[in-house]
């Protein structure tokens, strides 16, 4: 999911040899049957987690998100407007946080004019953060044209740096009009929106929203491999960069989670999209070995 100073690429998926220019060899999406995993990741030990347990209506923990605001874009043309209502991003009382896109109008006003959507952006900037690890979360997505749930991760020295220089990894990015597909990316210095190094995976039967997955990243010095339902679709070293440019995933992350409503990569919706639609998330947990 793109910070408020890219834009995401149009088409990444398809358009393949815009994503990550010196990587020209990208598979075609890895196709799955999943299986969700239940225990602790072997050789991993837990470091920090959120378990959204709690009573239904109550605000993502303090202690351990800030919730953004705005209805500015965020750099890639989406139409929400982020507040910090539990209308929009709370816990349901089943041991799940809800981040809700509504179609409304709200204080704004948003780019375009006065907003029609309301959604939620959590980050734990200034919360948690941490160099190296597996970043892991359990989520059911949203379903719909013109959707586009993100767990992700920024470099904790952006407000110095900038974006790409601070990096970026995306755990998991869907967009509505590919039901059966996720994607993983990174977005570094001279390889950052359009170039991103990305790859995706395919379910074989039904849709990511059909039910929860697991979506991880496992972050090492010099390598980051993605997953789904534990099971590694895409391997990315420090080799697999352009060249003359520089390998950023060497400092603390934080983690965001997000659910956008339109934008430049997956359209906007339609009138086919139900709302609301929201994204369920069971818990996120970082390892350390």
């Amino acid at each position: 999911m793109p910070d408020a100073m890219r834009v995401m690429p149009l088409l990444c998926a398809v358009i393949v040899a815009a994503c990550g220019a010196a990587d020209a060899a990208i598979p075609a999406p890895v196709t799955t049957t999943p299986e969700t995993p239940t225990s602790t990741p072997a050789s991993w030990t837990l470091a920090w987690s959120d378990e959204f347990d709690g009573a239904a209506g109550t605000l993502p923990d303090a202690t351990k998100w800030v919730m953004e605001t705005g209805g500015g874009g965020w750099g890639n043309q989406e139409l929400e407007n982020y507040t910090t209502s539990a209308r929009n991003a709370s816990l349901d009382g089943t041991g799940n946080l809800a981040i809700v896109a509504r179609e409304e109008t709200s204080a704004g006003p948003c780019w375009y004019g006065a907003c029609r959507y309301t959604s939620a952006r959590l980050k734990t900037q200034g919360k948690f953060a941490q160099t190296y690890g597996r970043f892991e979360a359990r989520l059911r997505i949203p379903a719909g044209q013109g959707m586009w749930p993100a767990f992700w991760m920024l470099g904790d020295d952006i407000d110095r740096n900038g974006w790409p220089k601070a990096g970026e990894i995306d755990v998991m990015e869907n967009i509505g009009k590919e039901p059966t597909v996720v994607h993983g990316t990174i977005h570094g210095p001279g390889y950052s929106g359009g170039n991103g190094i990305s790859a995706s995976t395919a379910l074989d039967a039904g849709a990511f929203a059909d039910d929860f997955h697991v979506y991880a990243v496992e972050w090492e010095p010099l390598v980051i491999r993605w997953l789904v339902d534990g099971r590694v679709y895409r391997t990315v070293t420090s080799s697999a960069l352009p060249p003359n440019t520089q390998w950023v995933y060497d400092h603390p992350f934080f983690i965001l989670l997000n659910v956008a409503v339109g934008g430049a990569w997956p359209g906007s919706p339609d009138a086919s999209t139900r709302f609301p639609q929201q994204m369920l998330v069971d818990y996120v947990r970082v390892y350390r070995r």
